[in-house]
């Protein structure tokens, strides 16, 4: 690998660090903000079937319920969020939309009314969705073998998209999680065609 090749790799990494530090600090700003607030800024949730709850699909991943909550998700987000960055930075972008958008929508659909919704597992499992199938959409023996490494290492995760503790936004888990295989799907790189040899007939 030559100089240039490792200026431009430390400067991708550093790039990366900065944009998870950024996603993580404002979870941990907001979080702070709210403990003083009295949990406030958690109306900015999902609430499903109201227009005004529409909202919560761009701030419903950044807010928490309390600071254990935030914790939990952190260590997953920043993980798989980096494994997401790893073929590409941007890829962190566009499957992070696409699994707000998504998980969002989904919750905001099909959840109990008088509800709301909060936190970041729709985005992780998202994160998780994309990184399982992507290997599937792309037929590549790496984004195979990739899939293959995190499903095993983050596989007992998926148990969370069915209905289980009460409290837990198992609809959140699963819409982001279908997001994550629609982001997959879109952004997948193309399997190369093999040239076929000519046959006579």
């Amino acid at each position: 690998m030559s100089n240039n090749e490792v200026r431009e790799l430390v400067r991708e990494v550093k790039t990366q660090v900065v944009i998870l530090a950024c996603f993580v600090g404002a979870m941990w700003a907001l979080e702070i903000i709210d403990t003083f607030l009295g949990g406030a800024l958690n109306r900015f949730g999902i609430m499903p079937r109201t227009l005004i709850g529409l909202r919560g699909i761009l701030f419903a991943p950044f807010l928490h319920g309390n600071f254990a909550h935030l914790i939990a998700n952190t260590v997953p987000f920043v993980t798989l969020g980096w494994f997401v960055m790893l073929r590409r930075t941007s890829d962190f972008f566009g499957v992070t939309a696409i699994a707000m958008l998504v998980g969002g929508l989904g919750t905001w659909l099909i959840a109990p009314a008088y509800t709301v919704h909060i936190g970041a597992s729709g985005v992780i499992f998202g994160y998780l969705g994309f990184l399982i199938s992507r290997g599937y959409f792309e037929r590549r023996f790496g984004s195979i073998l990739f899939s293959l490494i995190v499903g095993l290492a983050y596989g007992g995760l998926i148990w969370g998209v069915l209905p289980g503790r009460i409290g837990i936004s198992w609809q959140g888990h699963l819409f982001g999680f279908i997001g994550g295989v629609v982001a997959a799907w879109l952004m997948a790189d193309s399997k190369p065609q093999r040239v076929r040899s000519p046959r006579e007939f």
